[in-house]
């Protein structure tokens, strides 16, 4: 059996400021030591420098919110991969739903996306999920194909990527799946993955069985260990709880 790390990512969104930044990120340098799991936090691009600056010697990585799949070159607004690298990024966040609800990015986008992060030597973390209208009418497995099925042979045979499980119904919202419900969308996920593989390569499979597959759904102290301990969830991608230094630490630590 894959033995696969635990990875607890921290999703900042939209939230910070330089003087908040600074004690939690310091605070999180801190109290790491000793930690089983992998810890990252991807912060807005405003705060890479900060990141990069206080994490820089430490256990903790770092990365961003999403990325353009474009070259640099005449698209303002856009961030390109290669300016995260020159942060020290490692991993970069793509395809969470508020980019594709908000931002209209579609499977095929993130599809893109995330083989343009792999190329560029960055880790994408690959979100998918079902609304609470698709989970109550049974399309739940079906959305989460759709979403699925655009990504890339390369990205699936190099397999240097994470996939996060988001019922978009349980972000931000309080609600949470059982680890029954949760266990039961990540053990698919993990299905899908080795038979896509399997049909490139043999190298191909047996690579795809350590990607670690994180649930990203209102995640908390509380609930952490019983999530956690799933054979088939691999960490959390973690929304509110990660701007709380007490409470981020409380989740790596149950991983």
């Amino acid at each position: 059996m894959t033995q696969r790390k635990k990875l607890i990512a921290g999703n900042w969104k939209m939230n910070g400021s330089l003087s908040a930044n600074q004690a939690l990120l310091s605070g999180l340098v801190g109290q790491s030591q000793g930690l089983v799991a992998d810890v990252a936090v991807c912060v807005p691009f405003p705060y890479l420098a900060q990141a990069q600056e206080v994490l820089k010697d430490s256990a903790v990585a770092w990365g961003a919110q999403t990325l353009s799949e474009r070259e640099p070159g005449a698209c303002t607004g856009e961030v390109a991969a290669s300016m995260l690298q020159e942060f020290g990024c490692r991993y970069v966040i793509v395809g969470h739903s508020e980019r594709r609800t908000l931002f209209g990015e579609s499977s095929v986008v993130v599809a893109q996306k995330a083989e343009h992060a792999r190329v560029s030597g960055l880790c994408p973390i690959i979100c998918v999920g079902e609304t609470l209208a698709e989970r109550e009418s049974g399309a739940t497995l079906n959305v989460l194909k759709s979403q699925l099925e655009p990504l890339r042979a390369g990205l699936l045979t190099s397999a240097d990527f994470v996939l996060a499980y988001e019922p978009v119904w349980a972000i931000g919202t309080g609600k949470t799946a059982s680890p029954e419900q949760a266990q039961e969308v990540h053990a698919y996920l993990r299905n899908w993955l080795v038979e896509r593989a399997a049909a490139i390569s043999l190298e191909a499979q047996q690579r795809i069985a350590g990607v670690r597959i994180l649930y990203g759904g209102s995640m908390k102290p509380a609930n952490a260990q019983s999530l956690l301990a799933q054979p088939d969830i691999d960490g959390g991608l973690i929304g509110g709880a990660s701007l709380v230094l007490e409470e981020f630490l409380a989740i790596c630590r149950a991983a």
